[in-house]
């Protein structure tokens, strides 16, 4: 058996489980399991029909993508594939792409690699909007972040520490642009590759329609996570706390599987810069962590389930 393989799925694991009991202990599961039972479902379904509608949304966009490769699969098996990619994102890290694209392979013979590039080229764009939100956030709370630094560290050390910043950065670039192997070509092919998958978005027959699911899907990210805070009686969060919330939320995502154990962290800490108190901003935490998972869950078992019979004659 391969360690290396063992250790990717593993590690993540443990490493979830040690955040688990690291977050459980700034509160209690009494306390916790009493803030599940007070909760408004109400909008905690609502803030999971924005979820399904990002997730279908997701699946049409593929299309897109597709298409000009000459493809042009079951609406269905796109949802059905969408929804096993990120049930097996909860298990193992990333495998969820690979997934996906072999859904599409065995049941709409889609050539593999063609299938997991047109999902490299999604991915890249769903970077962009990240990246996109958090340039929209450090603009909205730019007030709010420069006080906070301010209070906590010098004013000239942060100048410095930034003009510092912007040097590093200037060198690093001059020495990618001249790399020839090595890391830094890693890095200067990955940037390349970034920016040719950029372009080709503009490139694309539908493109505004492209354009346009990927704004949507976002926006039904961000409105998830602003539906579920009312879930929480006496919960209140300004516009920019919920956007730093869900940043902090969607990195932990990226960071372990499915968020487990960091989500909860990520998000609290994140509401605690806005003197909401440790005990409601962890427990919105795994509310929110919860019900994502869940969805995920339960909708992946039954696309897992729903393939073989929705294409018994393939």
């Amino acid at each position: 058996m391969d360690i290396k393989k063992v250790l990717k799925i593993v590690l993540p694991l443990a490493l979830g489980s040690f955040l688990v009991w690291y977050s459980l202990s700034d509160i209690s599961l009494e306390i916790l399991g009493n803030y599940f039972k007070e909760a408004n479902y109400s909008f905690i379904f609502l803030g999971l029909f924005f979820g399904i509608l990002s997730h279908l949304s997701r699946a049409y966009r593929w299309k897109f993508m597709l298409e000009p490769l000459g493809f042009k699969p079951k609406f269905i098996n796109s949802i059905l594939a969408v929804l096993v990619g990120y049930l097996v994102n909860l298990a193992i890290p990333r495998a969820g792409e690979i997934s996906r694209a072999t859904v599409m392979t065995n049941y709409e013979k889609i050539p593999f690699e063609k299938a997991f590039g047109t999902i490299v080229a999604e991915r890249i764009a769903d970077l962009i909007m990240m990246l996109s939100i958090v340039a929209i956030t450090l603009f909205v709370q730019f007030d709010f972040i420069y006080d906070l630094l301010t209070k906590n560290f010098n004013p000239l050390k942060i100048s410095i520490g930034f003009a510092l910043l912007i040097v590093g950065f200037y060198i690093f670039t001059s020495f990618v642009k001249k790399a020839t192997s090595g890391f830094l070509l890693k890095i200067k092919t990955f940037i390349s590759g970034l920016i040719e998958g950029v372009t080709s978005i503009f490139k694309m027959k539908n493109k505004w329609a492209f354009i346009f699911h990927t704004l949507f899907i976002w926006a039904m990210y961000v409105a998830m996570f602003w539906a579920t805070i009312p879930a929480i009686e006496g919960l209140n969060v300004p516009f920019g706390g919920i956007l730093i919330g869900f940043i902090a939320g969607g990195f932990s995502i990226a960071a372990t599987n499915g968020g487990i154990g960091l989500y909860p962290i990520a998000v609290a800490s994140a509401l605690a810069l806005f003197d909401i108190p440790a005990e409601t901003a962890t427990a919105f935490g795994w509310i929110m962590w919860t019900a994502q998972t869940a969805m995920i869950v339960i909708f992946g078992g039954l696309a897992f389930l729903l393939l073989p019979i929705y294409n018994k004659n393939t």
